[in-house]
């Protein structure tokens, strides 16, 4: 069996450019800056996501912390008509393609109208079971493709994602129909508990793409750079009718699955050691004084951001008032039905016992 390919990098761990070349990482210093400004905007709002759930003011929340790069590089390239369809860790995507805070913030905190809007932003709303969004993605796809569109989209997907059976249909369906989609998998090492390599047999999960007649593009998962050059490759292809592509991110998830865990218990300090030591934020801004790009300034201008954004976060979720849980059963279909007409009389009425 081939070994492992190394990922695609532009920027190496110390900060300093690769030898790499078939990719272009020279992009315009405004957006060189404003790549960083996301991703650095992204930690800081994932931090208060996580402060807000230890408080005890949402019910729960998957930190995206260590994948800023993976996430702002691969949504920062495409247009904004393009579709994504995220699992529940995107965060920085999320921030790139315009969502708001307090609107996910609504989704964590659990209400019911939380993902509502994101469809505004091309966006589908976050998937809770694993993988189901890749055939979604497909659908949209093959979708996109007979109204004759030219939009690409986005399949965000994790390492333990690609061990469900919706995962290997949605491949499958989108070679077959060579559908412009792009499965982007953030391989950050652990489906929960469970490693890599109890995971699959095969030396990487781009290897897998071979198997459904797809190119698979592996890349440092924590350099901006890379994975933005590698999604445009990717999007570009699947525009021009060239079908699907796997591509693998190799990052590490910093922090737990989600704020219910305990990774203590199962990978070691020496483990996230390592892996803290190849921080995607500090190696994107050493690589940015090398370019001149930054400045004490661009600090101060994400520095802000950072805090009004994480303000806005805070007083939408201690202050938005609660909405009418009734409403629910007046989404769901044009016309209610006399089972979810029976079903609200039942919660008002529980209700009304309660107050």
């Amino acid at each position: 069996m081939a070994g492992v390919c190394e990922p695609i990098a532009l920027v190496a761990p110390d900060g300093a450019p690769t030898a790499e070349t078939r990719y272009r990482r020279h992009l315009p210093p405004e957006t060189l800056a404003w790549l960083y400004e996301s991703m650095a905007v992204t930690r800081e709002l994932d931090t208060e996501f996580v402060n807000l759930q230890r408080q005890g003011e949402l019910a729960l929340y998957a930190s995206c912390r260590g994948q800023e790069a993976a996430q702002v590089g691969a949504t920062a390239c495409l247009r904004k008509t393009d579709w994504l369809f995220p699992q529940y860790r995107e965060l920085g995507a999320f921030l790139v393609r315009g969502i708001s805070p307090p609107q996910v913030g609504a989704l964590w905190r659990g209400t019911w109208h939380g993902g509502l809007g994101f469809t505004d932003k091309c966006c589908a709303p976050i998937s809770i079971p694993i993988g189901t969004q890749g055939l979604h993605a497909v659908g949209a796809a093959m979708a996109a493709q007979r109204l004759g569109e030219d939009s690409v989209t986005v399949a965000f997907l994790g390492d333990g994602a690609t061990s469900e059976g919706d995962v290997h249909e949605a491949l499958n369906l989108a070679s077959v129909y060579r559908a412009p989609c792009v499965f982007f998998v953030q391989n950050n090492h652990w489906a929960i508990s469970v490693p890599m390599h109890r995971q699959m047999a095969a030396p990487s999960i781009t290897q897998r793409a071979d198997g459904y007649g797809m190119p698979g593009v592996r890349v440092d998962g924590n350099d901006v750079l890379a994975c933005f050059a590698v999604m445009a490759e990717a999007a570009a292809r699947a525009r021009a009718g060239e079908g699907p592509t796997l591509i693998e991110a190799v990052t590490y998830r910093m922090g737990p699955h989600t704020t219910s865990d305990d990774p203590t218990r199962y990978r070691s300090a020496d483990e996230v050691d390592l892996w803290r030591s190849r921080d995607p934020l500090a190696r994107y801004r050493t690589y940015l004084e090398q370019e001149g790009v930054w400045t004490q300034r661009l600090e101060d201008r994400v520095a802000h951001r950072a805090q009004r954004l994480r303000s806005e976060l805070r007083d939408a979720v201690l202050t938005e008032p609660d909405v009418d849980v009734t409403e629910v059963f007046d989404t769901v279909y044009h016309r209610i039905t006399p089972d979810l007409e029976h079903q609200r009389a039942q919660l008002t009425a529980e209700l009304a016992k309660e107050s």
